[in-house]
């Protein structure tokens, strides 16, 4: 026997469809949205400028003033890299050939130049304080031996309470 739907359960069943077709594009919808919001930020996050250490002729791109200064070529050039990160200094190096030891030369922005200044504060502290008289241990004990040459030797002497030697 075949069973007989009225109306109003085809009515309920349609609505009921609905129902659940307009939930299931609600949740694509919000999927698509978080996706692209997701892809919005990423592309935000990324700057085409770069920042830190960089060619000249990214350095340049900018349109902003470039300065330049000198570093001896003894000093650690990698110290330098690291004091002008914590600045957060857009800048150049190029080796300079020409004296020996090679020198660094140093371009930067000149909206840096405040912060280079301090910078440079920093690195010639790190540089000074690296470079400080400190002795080789060699000399030092070279030092102590020439002083212990120079020393008598003590007699020992037997003491009285216990067999102790005394120097």
């Amino acid at each position: 026997m075949k069973e007989v739907i009225t109306i109003d359960q085809i009515q309920s069943h349609t609505n009921e469809r609905s129902v659940a077709i307009s939930v299931k594009a609600t949740k694509l919808t919000a999927r698509l949205l978080a996706q692209a919001m997701q892809a919005f930020l990423k592309k935000a996050g990324k700057s085409t400028e770069k920042h830190g250490s960089q060619s000249l002729k990214s350095l340049t791109k900018s349109g902003a003033a470039i300065e330049k200064t000198e570093i001896p070529g003894d000093s650690d050039i990698n110290s330098f890299k690291k004091t002008a990160r914590q600045y957060n200094i857009d800048f150049s190096l190029r080796k300079d050939s020409s004296a020996d030891p090679p020198n660094w030369i140093v371009f930067f922005k000149s909206k840096d130049a405040k912060s280079m200044d301090m910078a440079f504060k920093d690195f010639s502290k790190s540089v000074l304080k690296d470079k400080a008289v400190v002795p080789p241990i060699a000399k030092e004990l070279d030092r102590f031996k020439d002083i212990a040459k120079g020393l008598t030797p003590a007699t020992p002497t037997k003491g009285k309470d216990k067999g102790e030697i005394e120097i």
